[in-house]
């Protein structure tokens, strides 16, 4: 059965698609290797290369080098990459789902909500990984379904959509500086978690978050046939057969899903579930099948660039990478803000 997103587009877009995934794995390689091998540690590029090749070819190797090298720059480089496609797929199924392009897991209170409801669990039980990743992944899916709720309360449209999101994250946002003032010692860095990063980074949080990301990736392929036909309007995919209601909510929790493992992982990283969506509609049609494909290959690939600088850009001092993040996202909410607009009173 062919795509949706085929009636209308001409065949030369697969060659597009082949092209972006063939960029995004050679970018993976790069960045991966990059961020394996580059870091604040007392381990150079050269030693890291060195450690690498010793031990694959069974010769001696530092205790401390091969310490940094496999609990900490490994590790690191995993938890970025599988953060950044998570995001960036939460993002995409959360902008067809809700059939808005500015919709993203940072900016309707998503990430806010995970953040806000990992602090709580902290209080309870401060050192039950476990837990925290069980509370990240509730207070996603009860931010998104509350700014559904009211957006569709108060008339379902793409402003009311973003303005009830705005209003729940920074409810979501004032909790968690209650909790951070009040009880700081919950936080090993609360700078790092407020903006997001992989400094402190918990490998028993990321053991938990792989098997519901990839759970949450394996489940928007399922959904990803119905939210192709979220394109025809929901009265038209109703009559093709579509459950549209059942349909739009498992995506919403899949992505708030997806957004609560990273957050778990990772803190309250934000713009990335909004960037890269929006970019790969730039460069490919609109199947879902390949835009979760793409999303989950460039978010990688972004996150593990903007980690590798939020090391080496200000060296021997390294910055949340959430800077760079904000730095990037915040213009391109704007300049989208601004298009929308020309577009709309052409």
């Amino acid at each position: 059965m062919a795509h949706l997103s085929d009636i209308h587009a001409p065949t030369k877009r697969n060659i597009d698609f082949k092209i972006l995934v063939i960029f995004g794995s050679i970018a993976f390689l790069l960045f991966f290797f990059l961020s394996v091998f580059a870091g604040t540690q007392g381990l150079s590029f050269a030693d890291s290369l060195k450690t690498l090749i010793s031990l694959v070819s069974g010769g001696d190797v530092s205790p401390s080098a091969k310490l940094i090298l496999f609990k900490v720059r490994f590790p690191r480089a995993f938890a970025s990459l599988l953060c950044g496609a998570a995001l960036s797929v939460s993002g995409l199924i959360l902008q067809l789902s809700l059939n808005n392009t500015l919709a993203s897991p940072g900016i309707i209170g998503v990430n806010a909500g995970s953040g806000l409801f990992v602090l709580l669990v902290s209080l309870v039980f401060p050192y039950v990984a476990l837990a925290r990743s069980l509370g990240a992944f509730f207070g996603a899916l009860l931010s998104v379904l509350t700014v559904y709720l009211i957006s569709k309360r108060a008339g379902v449209s793409k402003t009311t959509l973003v303005l009830s999101g705005v209003a729940v994250s920074s409810l979501m946002t004032a909790g968690i500086d209650v909790i951070i003032t009040l009880r700081p010692d919950i936080v090993a860095d609360k700078v790092a978690f407020s903006l997001g990063g992989f400094q402190n980074l918990n490998l028993s949080s990321l053991y938990i978050a792989f098997p519901v990301i990839l759970a949450s990736f394996v489940v928007a392929f399922v959904l990803s046939g119905g939210i192709d036909l979220f394109q025809l309007g929901d009265e038209t995919a109703f009559g093709l057969g579509l459950n549209v209601k059942r349909c739009r909510i498992a995506g919403i929790i899949v992505s708030g899903l997806l957004a609560g493992a990273s957050v778990s992982v990772c803190g309250l990283l934000g713009f990335v579930g909004l960037l890269i969506p929006n970019l790969i509609r730039l460069f490919s049609k609109n199947n879902t099948k390949r835009n979760i494909i793409l999303c989950a290959l460039l978010g990688a690939d972004f996150l593990l660039f903007c980690d590798v600088l939020a090391r080496v850009l200000f060296f021997p001092y390294e910055l949340p990478v959430g800077l760079f993040l904000s730095c990037l996202g915040s213009p391109f909410f704007i300049w989208m803000l601004i298009s929308k607009k020309k577009r709309l009173s052409v």
